[in-house]
């Protein structure tokens, strides 16, 4: 296995900045995530890893070693696309074994490496039949099995899972999770969703426009964003953003309020926010609690509610027209219009500039 590095990476197409500087250290054995909104250029990313696209200028080292200008054959790299790419034509068998006939590799070699694949991948039973015969999540652990058969030092995954359905991608993606595990090895994942980035990751790599807005283990990134954009980008439903005055600041704390939120004290987390501005205050649905009317510190209408059965999403107006959503815990019945009194733990809010 190994690390990957890159160093003030950038792309470039033509006169359009795609990648604008990106530094990122990805341990051995480390499982990465690289998320953001399309186009953010997470895909570009990845293929210039595995050396599909040029690198503009910049460092990249696999290993310790340079590799911006080799072959993506002489990376050590396994790619796993969003489309299975596999042959229609070949067997299971025939498919993961590609790369090493291509390589000229030994009948026994390539027959021993091939079934400790599909042992790997719990596709024993299936290396005889041919794609049209697999489900959508068999045909994907074909590509996957392609790759181990290389014994890459990093696996490349861009959006696997993407072409397969609800229940198949939860699926594969604790297959993923496992295979990880089982190997050890170097993972660098794309995505759009993320469930599978907080799920899958050691650590993620938040991307806009090119740039990196923040680098941590889920968790980390979950309960301490950098900015409003990862705030707002991780965690489902999306983090509320209130627009609120600060009333008065003390040291790591500061008091906050506006027409529709009660004053309540919350952290600063060390930003730069000063008495009589502007900020924005950001909570999780997840952290706000229905409580008897009078007694909340937000004040709304229920527009409409979910009923998940394991939760309840409420979508709300508070009383100066702002909207915010809810999520309860467990299931509750609400009608449209109800007034609904809210609460929640100023400890759990986080305390943004107006221009972050």
């Amino acid at each position: 296995m190994a690390n990957v590095n890159l160093s003030n990476v950038t792309k470039r197409f033509g006169a359009v900045d795609v990648i604008k500087g990106v530094d990122i250290d990805i341990d051995d054995g480390e499982f990465t995530v690289f998320v953001g909104p399309s186009g953010c250029g997470k895909s570009t990313l990845l293929r210039m890893v595995a050396g599909l696209e040029d690198i503009t200028s910049g460092e990249l080292r696999i290993g310790g070693r340079v590799v911006n200008d080799l072959q993506p054959k002489e990376r050590g790299v396994g790619m796993v696309f969003q489309s299975y790419a596999i042959f229609p034509h070949m067997t299971v068998r025939e498919n993961i074994g590609f790369g090493l006939t291509i390589a000229r590799a030994g009948k026994a070699e390539k027959n021993a490496k091939v079934e400790e694949a599909a042992r790997i991948l719990q596709m024993e039973n299936l290396l005889d039949r041919r794609p049209s015969q697999l489900s959508g999540g068999q045909r994907q652990r074909v590509a996957i099995g392609r790759a181990i058969v290389r014994n890459p030092s990093v696996f490349l995954f861009d959006e696997p899972l993407s072409n397969l359905d609800a229940a198949l991608r939860m699926d594969m993606r604790m297959e993923i999770g496992k295979l990880h595990k089982q190997l050890g090895a170097t993972m660098i994942y794309v995505t759009h969703d993320q469930v599978e980035a907080m799920t899958l990751a050691d650590k993620i790599v938040v991307l806009k426009e090119g740039r990196v807005m923040q680098v941590g283990a889920p968790m980390d990134l979950y309960h301490r964003p950098a900015n409003l954009f990862v705030a707002g980008f991780l965690g489902a439903p999306s983090m509320n953003f209130l627009d609120v005055e600060v009333i008065d600041v003390n040291g790591d704390e500061a008091r906050v309020g506006n027409a529709a939120l009660d004053p309540i004290v919350v952290r600063t987390a060390g930003r730069a926010i000063a008495k009589g501005s502007k900020a924005v205050l950001g909570v999780r649905p997840q952290y706000l609690a229905p409580v008897e009317p009078g007694a909340g510190m937000l004040h709304g209408k229920v527009r409409i509610a979910e009923r998940l059965g394991s939760e309840t999403v409420v979508d709300l107006a508070l009383r100066d027209g702002t909207p915010l959503i809810a999520a309860f815990g467990e299931d509750k019945v609400f009608e449209d219009g109800q007034p609904v009194d809210l609460r929640f733990d100023g400890a759990s809010a986080h305390l943004f500039p107006r221009e972050a």
